[in-house]
């Protein structure tokens, strides 16, 4: 089941991509690791732990074997270990570029080299030593200042970005990392990126490109003049402060950024918590109390709803619905129908939410837009009864639109990678190491992706754009 509440640190995971393009590998046969690799799989992650003595030195396991990268005296490198030992510590010397270099820190040695010729023997820093980072993360997230204990979140109308929010609610709460000559921006909801200064800007700018450091599971971003992004002052406004080496106050949290949305029901109301616990359709505008947070659970494929007064919907007596649960459990559980433009959710009791005329939900439907003739056993009617006698309770509707609102601009991954579209073609790849961003708008049930040349999911639709029925 998906995790109860909102704040779920990712787990860093990466590649390091030596000065060929190459992925750094670690391989079942012989534990032996070699740099062959074009692009980012499950044998090229690797996760940055932290030294259990508690010094500078740090770990990197591998994400696919479970195995730690040690290096001997003589330079020979394996991903054997399964606990760490003194030769599985390394120290991490960022480059001005934003590359690292790695060296061995009980030998004082470099590790670096192309294909099957890795070691780490080298005296001094080559290009052949120098490792670039490439996340391998979903990109999109929340970032949550360390020292503040406040998320960051984009102030149209102060043009900044600012670390003063209690929870990261809506879409000014998004921030996309996006991969830019080997270095990282952060990009705000409205697609423009963080300079050091605290300006946003439209171009990723050398001002706007960060070197990622990593100290005690926490994130820094380090500018090109050596200095690091903190909040700064009362509204907590993000720019370079005047650290040179990052303290807790540039520190940083990435958190998963689930999907948001708000759901209008045949009444074209918008569905809230406004009013009290139960959960009713009867707002004109979506603000917060129309927002919820939606969680996936990978398994079952069904979903919790979790509103920002900070209770789930769940399923109570007489079938209402309630934003009132602080746990996960089967009743917060609703198994989602796609229906053309519209969804259709099942509760716990296998019934379907529907609308009441009060505007109240409740999972007291047997079926959907239909309704059961007592007369004409086997009989579905679509729509109003009629003459006929109905069976469940009639005036109601189980159909909503959902639309998605904390994605303005959008990165798709699968289990075989992100999406991507081939170069010098019309076709999406959907298994690469690098992705696409997608500009999205909501236009009556569909999604629609502004880039051109991408493919069209129907005949009709105009030329530049992708569609996605949703």
């Amino acid at each position: 089941m998906p995790t109860n509440g909102l704040h779920q640190v990712l787990k860093i995971q990466f590649g390091l991509v030596n000065a060929a393009d190459r992925y750094l590998t670690a391989e079942h046969f012989g534990f032996q690791v070699n740099a062959s690799a074009p692009s980012l799989k499950r044998k090229q992650t690797w996760v940055l732990e932290p030294d259990p003595g508690q010094g500078s030195a740090v770990l990197f396991r591998s994400s696919h074997l479970g195995r730690y990268l040690a290096a001997e005296e003589d330079g020979r490198v394996s991903c054997e270990a399964q606990r760490p030992g003194p030769d599985c510590r390394f120290l991490v010397r960022p480059q001005p570029d934003g590359r690292w270099a790695l060296q061995s820190e009980p030998h004082g040695r470099f590790f670096g080299g192309t294909e099957d010729q890795l070691s780490c023997f080298a005296t001094a820093i080559s290009p052949a030593e120098l490792w670039t980072v490439h996340l391998a993360i979903h990109p999109q997230a929340h970032l949550l200042s360390v020292s503040r204990r406040r998320y960051v979140h984009l102030c149209p109308q102060e043009e900044e970005m600012a670390a003063d929010s209690n929870t990261p609610w809506g879409v000014d709460a998004l921030v996309t990392l996006t991969f830019q000559s080997r270095q990282y921006c952060l990009r705000a909801r409205d697609s423009r990126y963080l300079r050091s200064d605290g300006r946003l800007v439209w171009e990723p700018e050398a001002r706007a490109r960060y070197t990622l450091e990593f100290k005690a599971g926490k994130l820094a971003f380090k500018d090109c003049d050596g200095r690091y992004l903190a909040p700064v002052g009362p509204a907590g406004t993000l720019r370079a402060g005047r650290n040179l080496r990052p303290s807790k106050d540039e520190l940083f949290d990435l958190e998963e950024s689930h999907p948001q949305v708000v759901l209008m029901a045949a009444n074209h109301r918008y569905v809230s918590v406004r009013q009290g616990v139960n959960v009713s359709a009867n707002q004109d505008e979506e603000l917060d109390h129309e927002t919820f947070l939606m969680q996936i659970d990978r398994e079952t494929k069904k979903c919790t709803f979790y509103s920002s007064t900070g209770g789930y919907w769940t399923l109570v007596t007489h079938g209402g619905i309630q934003a009132t649960a602080t746990q996960v459990s089967a009743d917060t559980m609703f198994e989602v129908e796609w229906r053309g433009r519209r969804v259709a959710l099942k509760a716990s009791n296998g019934r379907y939410v529907c609308m009441k005329k009060n505007g109240q939900l409740a999972a007291v439907s047997d079926f959907v837009g239909e309704r059961a003739c007592r007369a004409c056993p086997g009989v579905r009617l679509p729509g109003p009864a009629g003459r006929h006698s109905i069976r469940g309770p009639p005036g109601q509707d189980e159909e909503f639109s959902l639309k998605l609102i904390n994605r303005p601009i959008l990165v798709l991954r699968g289990l075989d990678g992100f999406v991507c579209q081939r170069r010098g073609s019309s076709q999406l790849d959907t298994n690469r190491s690098i992705y696409d961003v997608f500009y999205l708008s909501f236009s009556d049930g569909y999604l629609r992706g502004g880039a051109p040349g991408l493919l069209r999911a129907d005949a009709d639709a105009p030329a530049g754009a992708a569609l996605w029925e949703y």
